[in-house]
């Protein structure tokens, strides 16, 4: 598949199929994660990957309750990775006071968005999610203090394809000059 064509199909989907995604694709999305760039080489993505059906539900449970219930669609997912990073110093303490811009994030949204298109090139729907308990998810999996929990995605067959597109800018409304 082309490259633009794999981006064109690629949605955020929320509604899976009762089929297991198996854990070589898992694996393939996480390899194309790990080949991302980063800041200084610094490499700060991490993920957790839950697969067993009984575990997603528990963490949806503790992870997508009161404020967090419109994110509950995961718990239907067959597998949720947890994307998250130990900020080094150099890129991100140092980077972070001269530049006002945390690199690791950069770097975790760029091996997150390999995951979700090698996702999309098997056949696999994804959807990255934003809205949870972050303190949930530490506790869930007894994390250290220095990790950062950035985004979780859900992964699974979608139930039925995308029929639409959504609506996107023009390019003249993105691109704010040239010269």
């Amino acid at each position: 598949m082309k490259f633009f064509d794999l981006v064109k199909q690629r949605y955020s989907v929320r509604r899976y199929a009762n089929k297991a995604v198996s854990k070589e694709d898992i694996l393939k999305c996480v390899e194309a994660a790990r080949l991302a760039p980063s800041a200084q080489n610094s490499q700060p993505t991490e993920f957790i990957i839950l697969q067993d059906p009984n575990k997603i539900k528990e963490f949806s449970k503790k992870v997508f309750s009161g404020v967090y219930l419109p994110s509950s669609f995961a718990k239907k997912a067959s597998a949720i990775a947890v994307l998250m990073a130990k900020p080094d110093f150099l890129t991100n303490v140092v980077g972070k006071q001269l530049q006002d811009i945390s690199y690791f994030l950069l770097d975790v949204g760029i091996a997150g968005e390999h995951f979700v298109l090698q996702a999309q090139e098997l056949g696999i729907g994804t959807c990255w999610i934003g809205w949870f308990n972050t303190k949930a998810v530490k506790n869930f999996f007894d994390l250290p203090k220095q990790y950062k929990i950035l985004s979780l995605i859900a992964m699974g067959y979608p139930v039925e394809s995308k029929s639409k597109s959504h609506k996107r800018k023009s390019i003249d409304d993105i691109i704010y000059k040239w010269i």
